[in-house]
């Protein structure tokens, strides 16, 4: 018999495992520098205010002065001199705010001082009035009404602060800010004796000459 022919096999395939295909790495992200944030200042942190402006100072009320030592003054005078409280220490002092120079009621209240000073002069009592006027402003008022007494300026309003005589006021029925006309009666110890707040003109400086007189 014929040998029986062996068919060989074909050897089976090896099954080639493949290798995963490499994975795209994501680019990676560029880092950006942030600006550094502002330092904001705390709450607890001082901050610089700008200097407060000369027409807001603090100011005090003029019926709380009574009984009280005068506050301090040193303002400039139309007569070139600088007149201070303490240098007038052991000497009355009669000192009144007015609103303006050569206006109606400012005119005819310092003529009424002009006239009654002899009265103060009596006493030993110097009168001084003070407003937010200029040096050269007062010496034209003065030199206008003969006026024979100091008016001191007071620009800055610190020592219309100090008496409560700048503020608020109503004038032709509107409220506005400005000087309130006062007079202040200082004995020699530099304690206010009296204190004439909103003064009305008519027969103000004859009750100011009478409480002088009364001292």
């Amino acid at each position: 018999m014929p040998a029986k022919k062996t068919t060989k096999k074909a050897p089976a395939k090896t099954r080639t495992t493949k290798a995963p295909a490499p994975t795209k790495k994501a680019p990676a992200k560029t880092v950006t520098k942030k600006a550094p944030a502002k330092k904001t200042p705390s709450a607890t942190a001082t901050t610089k205010k700008a200097p407060a402006k000369a027409s807001a100072p603090k100011v005090t009320t003029t019926s709380t002065l009574e009984g009280q030592p005068a506050p301090a003054f040193s303002l400039p005078g139309d007569d070139g001199k600088t007149w201070s409280l303490a240098a007038l220490k052991g000497t009355p002092v009669v000192l009144y705010f007015y609103p303006k120079d050569s206006t109606p009621g400012c005119t005819v209240e310092a003529c009424d001082f002009r006239d009654q000073l002899g009265r103060a002069k009596q006493k030993g009592a110097v009168v001084l009035g003070v407003s937010r006027d200029s040096l050269k402003s007062h010496e034209k008022f003065r030199a206008a009404q003969s006026l024979n007494f100091p008016l001191l300026s007071d620009p800055d309003l610190v020592a219309h602060a100090a008496y409560g005589a700048w503020g608020k006021k109503v004038m032709y029925g509107k409220e506005v800010e400005g000087t309130i006309r006062s007079t202040f009666l200082i004995d020699g110890k530099g304690i206010v004796r009296k204190a004439w707040p909103k003064v009305k003109v008519d027969g103000h400086v004859d009750d100011v000459m009478a409480a002088l007189e009364a001292l």
